[in-house]
């Protein structure tokens, strides 16, 4: 990390800190918009981070976004920050202008006909609270980056097991933005990989500090619990899970910057969602057994975090999903060719 990628860690957690608190998450559970945490992403340009200066946005690196979406997963921020960075960064590459107010971003089964969108999107990140929603849609030349009104779309709710929106959106010939962009077919799967994993890694970090923290008030015989070697081993495991997910989902985003006309860093995306999942499955079985009974209880805050990790672990392929795509293109290459592939890149 870099001096100015500190500087943006420590203003970043600062703003989260304050905005993202325990009553803020609770409400967005609720129902309720988080009107004022979202004012100060945006005015501090956050939610436009990845955006080029030409259209109005701060122009940064990938390494930068992951500094934020890491926090964001850090403090269970109940805003989809996570989703309209994405969104920015490829409208950016297409040169379409990013909307104001909040833009997620849809995978579905979608037609393009003559400026009119048709189709249907599952599980739509924040779908009820956006007022654009992003997509990538594959035509006879190429790839087209679709900028939807939302406003005009058939909206049926659900939501993960966090509580976070994940609507199904219907289109019937809407009007909507394009532009051709340099990006392959399944760039928004493999991008969205790239998001999570980063929230993740921040979700992981925040598991372990409260770990930790009540590891070491907790006393029982006498002792703070965390004084136990049983308990020290399970802590120290956790956080070799949750530092070797940081450092795969960083190293990918790295990467990312140094190939967006090439592979897109799909190797280290993969690498990155798979060592995300079985680090949550690993990390949270853990902080709840540390915690106790106390930490199944709404009124203790390690669930916020925990079932974010669990929902996200499923979002825009699953840990199976990546590692059955690495073992394939494995496959393809042959075996002698695996191991310098690795160390060449």
């Amino acid at each position: 990390m870099n001096e100015t990628q500190k500087i943006l860690a420590d203003s970043v957690n600062r703003l989260l800190t304050t905005h993202a608190t325990r009553s803020t998450i609770q409400g967005a559970e609720e129902g309720a918009w988080p009107v004022v945490l979202w004012d100060e992403l945006v005015d501090n340009g956050l939610t436009r981070i990845l955006v080029p200066e030409a259209l109005e946005g701060a122009g940064a690196s990938w390494a930068d976004a992951f500094v934020v979406l890491k926090a964001a997963g850090e403090h269970a921020a109940p805003v989809p920050l996570a989703e309209t960075i994405l969104a920015g960064f490829i409208l950016g590459r297409a040169g379409l202008a990013m909307p104001d107010g909040v833009v997620t971003v849809m995978e579905g089964d979608f037609l393009l006909s003559e400026g009119r969108l048709s189709g249907r999107a599952v599980r739509v990140p924040w779908g009820r609270k956006a007022s654009h929603g992003v997509a990538l849609v594959k035509s006879g030349w190429g790839v087209e980056a679709v900028l939807a009104p939302l406003d005009y779309a058939r909206i049926e709710e659900s939501e993960n097991v966090a509580r976070e929106p994940r609507d199904t959106l219907t289109f019937e010939r809407v009007v909507v933005e394009t532009g051709w962009v340099e990006l392959p077919g399944d760039a928004l799967r493999l991008l969205g990989a790239l998001v999570r994993a980063s929230q993740m890694a921040g979700a992981l970090d925040a598991i372990t500090a409260q770990s930790v923290q009540y590891a070491n008030e907790r006393t029982q015989f006498g002792k703070p619990i965390g004084k136990f070697q049983a308990i020290q081993q399970q802590l120290a495991l956790l956080s070799t899970q949750a530092a070797a997910a940081n450092v795969a989902a960083a190293h990918a985003c790295s990467k990312l910057d140094a190939s967006l006309d090439g592979d897109y860093a799909a190797f280290e995306i993969a690498c990155a969602k798979v060592r995300a999942d079985d680090a949550s499955s690993i990390a949270t079985s853990i902080a709840h057994q540390v915690h106790g009974a106390i930490g199944f209880t709404y009124e203790h805050g390690l669930h916020f975090a925990t079932r974010r990790l669990w929902s996200w672990r499923a979002e825009f392929g699953s840990g199976a999903e990546w590692a059955d795509r690495l073992g394939r293109e494995t496959i393809a290459r042959g075996a002698d060719a695996l191991w310098p592939y690795v160390t060449g890149r």
